[in-house]
């Protein structure tokens, strides 16, 4: 007997006949002679719908009252959820993140688990009833409900599992585990059966949308055990873990992003401080930087080239016109024309020759490199979107999964 944590996202709760499929692995995993605690997401499209009601009121509502509203979508999932698993005769209870005992920082929309406190949790355990709960969401110190941003369900499983000390962390999603590469856009992409943390972090970070980096990240800190698998097939998916077997694959997968934008600041002051100035303007405004490229020095200028969020790029370009004068640029350009193509795999580290073999698929296919940035464990490519998805699968088509 052991304790399992599952979470299960907005498409497989997104119907009646999908909530009764959750309902019956939850019950299947009890039936073994586990505890279990689920985590639900919001119905399908339900946080979108919210956020159009929100703008028809009000186009520039308050963070504290988003957060308000959009903890409704995971309330009326795990209520439902809670109501099919009754009607199969379990014992179940559901649970708000505040009922569960998250106790969250204050920065709403986006705000970062401090600790969880479980009293109720083991009360719920010990009564061998399973807990539903709302992901996603939680309680900052004024007792305002806050929510956890993008992946927050995801970081709010892993945290439950931690937090347990839970034998196993189950994510179940629309696709069957992590993949080299976009089923979607590469035909002949292999399931993984393991990849370690240190991978699965980076692919996360670089597009790869199966889970997301912040609860990865947790679930390495904590040394949480994850599997990634379907909520629609019943088999086998993907263990994340800290040490893995499969030394002989190169790299692990190639993961696209296309939600990025390049700015670059033209004809800099060459001295020292001018980089400091402008990554300290953007580390004020929260604004996440990504690859940087700074050009040799010419008559007593350069240029500095760096990649920002898609979302925030106009917050980006509006604090460098703002420092303008400060930072002395003679020009600022921004393209949102551009996507992020990344290789990631641990035995990159010990094995030459893995750039020149990815650049090479690149070259052959066409495919002109804008920036570069390397890692022990990654290298990521700018290059056009429109090139993005042809650079993914001649990319993929190089190495040997």
């Amino acid at each position: 007997m052991g304790l399992i944590v599952q979470k299960f996202g907005g498409s497989s709760v997104a119907n009646k006949e999908r909530v009764f499929n959750v309902a019956n692995i939850i019950t299947e995993t009890y039936d073994k002679g586990n505890n279990v605690v689920v985590v639900v997401s919001a119905q399908g499209d339900t946080t979108d719908d919210l956020i159009e009601k929100a703008a028809e009121i009000n186009p520039n509502p308050s963070k504290r009252e988003m957060d308000m509203l959009l903890s409704t979508g995971e309330q009326i999932s795990i209520s439902l959820l809670a109501m099919a698993i009754e009607s199969m005769g379990y014992p179940v209870v559901s649970l708000t993140g505040w009922q569960a005992g998250f106790v969250t920082n204050s920065q709403y929309s986006d705000a970062r688990i401090r600790r969880i406190e479980g009293e109720r949790l083991h009360r719920e355990l010990d009564k061998k009833n399973i807990v539903i709960v709302a992901g996603f969401q939680g309680l900052n110190r004024y007792d305002d409900i806050t929510t956890l941003g993008r992946g927050g369900s995801d970081t709010s499983a892993v945290a439950l599992a931690a937090s347990l000390h839970a034998d196993l962390c189950q994510i179940y999603t629309d696709v069957d585990g992590v993949y080299t590469a976009d089923p979607r856009l590469v035909q002949n992409a292999v399931k993984l059966d393991e990849i370690s943390f240190d991978e699965m972090l980076e692919l996360a970070t670089l597009g790869a949308q199966v889970l997301h980096n912040r609860s990865v990240e947790m679930a390495k800190k904590y040394n949480v055990k994850l599997e990634v698998l379907s909520s629609l097939e019943r088999k086998p998916g993907t263990q994340v873990k800290e040490v893995i077997k499969m030394e002989k694959m190169l790299i692990k997968g190639v993961a696209k992003d296309d939600n990025i934008a390049r700015i670059a600041l033209i004809g800099l002051p060459d001295r020292p401080g001018i980089a400091f100035q402008v990554f300290t303007t953007l580390a004020k405004k929260k604004i996440n930087v990504d690859i940087i490229l700074q050009s040799i020095g010419r008559d007593g200028t350069k240029d500095i080239s760096f990649t920002v969020p898609l979302n925030q790029k106009d917050l980006a370009l509006e604090c460098l016109k703002e420092e303008k004068d400060y930072i002395q640029a003679q020009n600022i350009e921004m393209d949102d024309s551009v996507s992020k193509v990344s290789i990631v795999g641990a035995g990159m580290q010990s094995n030459p020759g893995v750039a020149s073999k990815m650049f090479e698929a690149l070259y052959e296919a066409g495919i002109n490199i804008r920036m570069i940035s390397t890692s022990e464990i990654k290298i990521s490519v700018l290059v056009d979107s429109e090139k993005a998805k042809q650079a993914v699968v001649a990319i993929h088509n190089a190495f040997d999964f």
